[in-house]
């Protein structure tokens, strides 16, 4: 499809200024393709260290030292820029940056890969890795190197407060609020590389189910746990789906 309309899927709801808005879901499969270890699978990061020994609240507050040496490990892979973002993390900035109208990626990922690739409408619901928080002054700031309990707070000049800036189990997600909000106005929503098995995150295509018009597509490896709610199914590499997906979209052939 060429021409002034060539963005303009047929059948669903537009916005006032006629494009629909898109919401993409992303979890740790877009990231795997570039080198990092999912958490679920058979060989993945759950598969090698308890989830109660360094991704709760309580396992922080009671081996700080594990924990931090957890997180420097991943952090430091991801400043030595051994991990680089791969053609489905572009092909998704290259859909934001051409599609006219609202294009958000909701991220389970505390990778920073989305944002090489060129990503601006970007929340990362499970924090991020490359940022840490003070758990004295709530002040989060970027941190690029090891962390450990001899480190002052930026702003507060505490000693020992501070932690990685992610959402461990037993915590809320962040910004959760907007998400709601961009799900309730959605007219496509894109599941990739998800398990969907990890809560809130499982449930967005129900809360977008329930719109009238919108679309929804799953884009795996495999079928996720909540695949028979998704109107329209793919599976395979991400490097391989997200690209041909995202030039569907922008043929209008959605």
């Amino acid at each position: 499809m060429t021409g002034p309309n060539a963005h303009k899927p047929l059948g669903l709801a537009m916005t006032k200024d006629g494009y629909p808005p898109i919401v993409i879901l992303t979890g740790a499969g877009i990231s795997k393709e570039s080198g990092l270890s999912t958490f679920r699978d058979a060989d993945g990061i759950w598969a090698t260290v308890r989830v109660e020994d360094v991704a709760t609240p309580e396992a922080f507050a009671r081996s700080p030292e594990k924990v931090h040496a957890f997180y420097n490990a991943r952090r430091g892979k991801l400043v030595s820029r051994e991990i680089k973002p791969n053609v489905a993390h572009q092909a998704l900035a290259r859909l934001e940056a051409e599609w006219p109208g609202e294009v958000l990626v909701v991220t389970q990922n505390i990778d920073d890969l989305h944002e090489r690739a060129g990503a601006k409408s970007l929340i990362h619901m499970h924090g991020e890795l490359l940022k840490v928080r003070c758990g004295a002054c709530a002040n989060v700031v970027e941190w690029r190197c090891d962390l450990g309990l001899d480190n002052a707070c930026p702003n507060c000049g505490i000693v020992g407060k501070l932690r990685p800036h992610v959402v461990w189990f037993g915590e809320m997600p962040f910004e959760m609020e907007r998400i709601y909000s961009r799900l309730e106005c959605c007219r496509l929503f894109i599941s990739i590389g998800t398990s969907g098995n990890v809560y809130p995150a499982a449930s967005f295509v129900q809360q977008v189910r329930r719109r009238s018009g919108a679309h929804t597509a799953e884009l795996n490896m495999e079928p996720s746990e909540g695949a028979t709610l998704f109107a329209e199914a793919q599976y395979g590499l991400a490097t391989v789906l997200v690209p041909a997906y995202v030039e569907k979209i922008l043929n209008g052939r959605w």
